[in-house]
């Protein structure tokens, strides 16, 4: 079995820091691009890849050559194909606001040769503002995650009490990045039409309460992780999927840890899973490596994977137990877990795949599953459902647009950073009649082939037994 990573005892090499553990120093800086590649056993096909901090999103094959890119008037967030192949992303308007992490503002569709030819602008300031991912659903229509705003006064109406410990939304509002926030800014999710007609909405503020099929106002994150969201930035949902054979909504919430299942006719709640203290029924984590009984910590894009399973990425942020992130799939009827990958599976040192915000997993057709951890670079990496790694990805394109082919500190500077990768089959139906073949390398000249150079074993990230 691969241990993460390969290339760990070549980018100490090429650092020339010796002394540092191969696993944990790799994990951080040295070769970026493609790394390993075992091309018998991975899903054939192409990645797409937006990094977060360019307007390039660009496609690539196996090997790391790209096939098509897109140059847009905005940063991005979260991309995808859509059938057509046309490339649809939520981009972040300069003047969004409230600037918590992932606000958007405007969706957006290009063609195949880089045209804008269709967006939806969804901001208006003070009231409501789009942010994080979207779905798009077999009709053709878009559910889209939104924040809108409640006045101080209207939170203390539906039940806040302002006298709880941590409690950090206040009269006056706070000061975030230099700006005032007043009042509380719940989640929504907005199901759109092409013409950008609303045909549908769910909001948190309709199904506030105590139980499981409640939100509760008064459960929140203690402000020590951050007063934002202990106070104004209270849900922050992040990832939304829709399952038309139940007509369900998936629905993750980062500072709740938890994965809601919308009935989309009714509204109700009808299961949730991944930290059931919220509600009642079960026990918050309470000291040093006690997760209690919480599930997901931080979690990111839900994706159903049966009319019963849902995939998640399970950030691990403020995990007790020990720092690290997972790919993890559960039945949402039963709240087992069928399959996870963690970084001890690979025999690894926890912290080495580890992103306390965003990331993502994608189940392959094949049975593979590509996971993207987003603060280390945007790290991607497809492994086996016996949890083997047989591709690995370092985004190289950073900050204006400039590829970079080695980097001291990849997982740091945020800089790489990618939300999601997403695969999709070489004969996907997205890419019929459409000019394939490879239009230029990602890497810059001179590039030292990495997955030629880095063939060799990895260093055990394991320490030698005192004697």
């Amino acid at each position: 079995m691969k241990r993460m990573w390969k290339g760990a005892a070549a980018a100490l090499a090429l650092s020339f820091v010796c002394s540092a553990p191969a696993a944990a120093y790799e994990a951080f800086s040295g070769p970026l691009g493609l790394l390993y590649s075992d091309k018998s056993k991975a899903f054939d096909g192409y990645t797409l890849v937006a990094p977060l901090q360019t307007n390039v999103t660009y496609l690539m094959d196996m090997d790391g050559n790209i096939i098509n890119e897109w140059t847009c008037d905005t940063t991005p967030f979260y991309s995808e194909l859509l059938p057509n192949g046309n490339l649809i992303r939520h981009g972040r308007l300069p003047d969004a606001w409230p600037a918590y992490g992932g606000v958007s503002g405007v969706l957006q569709e290009y063609d195949w040769s880089g045209n804008k030819v269709w967006e939806y602008k969804m901001f208006t300031p003070g009231v409501e503002v789009s942010h994080h991912t979207f779905e798009v659903m077999p009709n053709g229509n878009y559910m889209l995650l939104g924040w809108e705003h409640k006045s101080y006064d209207e939170m203390v109406k539906a039940g806040r009490d302002v006298n709880l410990p941590g409690h950090s939304v206040f009269k006056d509002g706070m000061k975030i990045d230099g700006r005032m926030v007043e009042g509380i800014w719940p989640d929504f999710v907005r199901e759109i039409n092409r013409q950008g007609e609303t045909v549908w909405e769910w909001h948190v503020w309709d199904h506030l309460g105590k139980g499981p099929d409640k939100i509760d106002i008064n459960v929140f994150l203690t402000p020590k992780r951050s007063p934002v969201t202990a106070g104004p930035d209270w849900t922050h949902f992040n990832g939304v999927s829709y399952n038309p054979n139940t007509d369900q909504v998936a629905l993750t919430s980062r500072n709740l840890g938890e994965v809601y299942i919308i009935d989309k006719k009714t509204g109700n709640i009808v299961s949730r899973w991944g930290n059931p203290a919220n509600y009642g029924e079960g026990k918050f984590p309470s000291g040093y490596y006690d997760d209690g009984d919480t599930e997901l910590f931080g979690p990111h894009a839900p994706d159903w994977t049966s009319d019963t399973t849902v995939s998640i990425f399970d950030n691990g942020d403020a995990r007790l137990s020990a720092n690290y992130s997972r790919a993890v799939e559960v039945d949402v009827t039963t709240g087992k877990i069928v399959w996870q990958w963690r970084p001890a599976d690979v025999g690894t040192t926890p912290s080495n795949f580890y992103t306390a915000t965003q990331g993502g997993c994608q189940k392959l057709p094949n049975g593979n599953w590509l996971i993207t951890s987003t603060n280390t670079g945007g790290h991607t990496i497809e492994v086996t459902p016996d949890k083997e790694i047989v591709w690995e990805f370092i985004n190289p394109l950073g900050r204006g647009n400039k590829v970079y082919a080695t980097s001291g500190k990849h997982g740091q500077t945020g800089q790489f950073m990618v939300h999601k990768s997403l695969r999709y089959a070489k004969d996907d139906p997205r890419f019929a009649g459409k000019d394939m073949s490879v239009k230029r390398k990602l890497m810059p000249e001179g590039t030292p082939n990495w997955v030629e150079l880095l063939q060799f074993q990895s260093a055990p990230s394991e320490l030698p037994k005192k004697r």
